[in-house]
């Protein structure tokens, strides 16, 4: 695609006047794959558009780490809808870059979608992308992290802390047996004291599949 093409295509987002029309050339635009989308996508997240935001963040999370900076640079403070949708695409990309901005969302954030979407980012992380010296103690913080988030007054959040426990106990098992003990201690208190059943469920789950990988 030449730089004409995928300008034609930003042009298109800017010049939409409904809310169909700005779905259907937010979609174009991020099917375009291109390097040159990453800002006006960004801007969509800021837009009353749903559909359009979630064509956004697909385009950025396939764009992947090119447009890890642009969005750590641009996440808004002040549009909590803006910022849940840009901390969705981060985690979905899952740069260790990403790692202290999802940090904080997660245990601070007053709007319960981003603490959501930073818990889950969590147990994306991809710690091969970091330097040897630098992936205990990043893992180390990600499961601190992710033990006070499961503890989150919203159970949405505490499942989505579930969920990236897991996956962090997955990625662990091999090098980091006390680590992942940290995390089984966890899921068993959680068991004892997690009142919402989907939560308690999804523990058990996550129980049973790690179980499964020790023996």
């Amino acid at each position: 695609m030449t730089n004409q093409d995928i300008q034609l295509l930003i042009q298109a987002v800017e010049k939409a006047d409904s809310a169909n029309d700005l779905l259907e050339t937010v979609e174009n635009l991020a099917e375009a794959r291109h390097p040159e989308a990453i800002a006006t996508l960004i801007q969509v997240l800021g837009y009353n558009n749903p559909g359009a935001a979630v064509a956004a963040v697909e385009g950025l999370i396939h764009l992947g780490d090119l447009a890890v900076p642009i969005l750590l640079e641009q996440i808004d403070g002040y549009n909590y809808g803006a910022r849940a949708w840009a901390t969705r695409a981060l985690a979905g990309i899952g740069h260790p870059k990403a790692l202290d901005l999802l940090i904080e969302a997660a245990k601070r954030d007053f709007a319960l979608s981003v603490r959501r979407s930073a818990a889950k980012g969590l147990g994306n992380i991809r710690w091969a992308q970091l330097p040897d010296a630098e992936v205990t103690p990043a893992q180390t913080q990600a499961l601190d992290t992710l033990i006070t988030v499961s503890q989150d007054p919203e159970w949405v959040v505490r499942y989505a802390a579930s969920v990236s426990l897991e996956q962090l106990a997955t990625s662990l098992t091999p090098t980091q047996p006390t680590l992942v003990s940290q995390i089984l201690q966890r899921f068993n208190k959680m068991m004892e004291t997690e009142e919402e059943l989907s939560v308690k469920a999804r523990v058990q789950w996550a129980l049973q599949n790690l179980c499964s990988l020790e023996t």
